[in-house]
């Protein structure tokens, strides 16, 4: 972090709670959002830009920054709170399943000038990786980050990664097999483009194990003892010497929060969250069966709530960005 330009702390510090954590909110959903909110019929896309908007609107003066997309998130952008820093995703949504290697992409009609022309805080981009695939599929993905960390260096903006591992001969990685594996897949991913050569300033990533498979935390068979996990989320910190801040991946709030705690007992100096569908993902069914009004309800409530209590737990188990700056 100590290479850090003045202009990316700026921008760094407007991400931030008072605190000095990053607690922001992530809807930069594309693809899983179609199929969510597809049901309600009629302009799709046009639902998708309504529901964006409302959760900005609603929760952004809770959080400390916001993740959103350029292709549905603009008109979430009017609505956000004026304090709450402001993330845009520079990924094309997916990957092609019928290729190898969920091979990334970029927008064709963007790039990090024409982002930040728009008043953008930090460029974010989604890293489907897996350190055991060929060399021939990771050294793509390798000269990928390369190049938007030297577009993110050109203008002077901070450069966020978010890494999800996966095994490209599992299919499911929800599964047992998986989470025995999973471990590894996540502290070397991390590892790895930590490098300098990368130019990456924090890391957006998974948690090392799959909490649903942890002893104490699983309602059946579990793959890690307690301490076990403990021990990973201690080993991912010290694989990294830049700031990480934590992916819900889908789980419940209530899990994501225990998670969450168990990092920062472990050790762990992780900086924060960027939190998607844990905060929100409850008032969609809500929002396509009862209406724009009543998932409002909804987010001013129970939204707020969740957004709120997570602010709570990271003040008391992250780890201040400030102090590596």
């Amino acid at each position: 972090m100590s290479n850090l330009t003045k202009n990316k702390k700026n921008y760094l510090k407007k991400l931030t709670t008072n605190s000095g954590i990053i607690n922001a909110l992530a809807i930069d959903q594309r693809g899983s959002l179609k199929k969510m909110l597809g049901k309600t019929g009629g302009n799709v896309e046009q639902t998708i830009k309504k529901f964006k908007k409302s959760v900005s609107k609603e929760l952004t003066p809770y959080a400390s920054a916001i993740l959103l997309d350029p292709e549905y998130g603009w008109d979430a952008v009017d609505t956000k709170d004026n304090k709450t820093g402001l993330l845009m995703a520079y990924e094309e949504t997916g990957y092609d399943a019928s290729e190898e290697g969920r091979l990334p992409d970029l927008l064709p009609n963007y790039s990090v000038k024409r982002l930040k022309e728009n008043g953008v805080d930090a460029i974010k981009i989604l890293l489907y990786y897996d350190k055991d695939e060929g060399e021939h599929i990771n050294d793509i993905k390798k000269a990928f980050v390369e190049r938007v960390g030297s577009e993110c260096i050109g203008e002077d903006i901070p450069f966020f990664l978010e890494i999800v591992t996966y095994d490209k001969y599992i299919k499911d990685v929800k599964g047992t097999e998986y989470a025995k594996i999973k471990p590894e897949k996540v502290i070397e991913s991390m590892r790895e483009f930590s490098n300098e050569r990368y130019n990456v300033d924090v890391l957006k990533v998974e948690v090392p194990v799959n909490m649903n498979f942890v002893e104490g935390y699983s309602d059946s068979e579990y793959v890690h003892t307690k301490q076990e996990a403990k021990e990973y989320f201690k080993a991912q910190s010290e694989a990294t010497n830049l700031p990480f801040i934590f992916l819900s991946a889908g789980v419940t709030i209530d899990l994501f929060k225990k998670t969450l705690i168990l990092a920062g007992e472990s050790g762990s100096k992780f900086n924060g969250v960027l939190c998607g569908r844990a905060t929100w993902k409850d008032s969609v069914e809500i929002f396509t069966d009862q209406g724009e009004e009543q998932a409002k309800i909804w987010l001013q409530t129970t939204g707020k709530i969740n957004v709120v209590d997570l602010d709570t737990i990271l003040k008391n188990h992250a780890t201040p960005i400030a102090d590596l700056m």
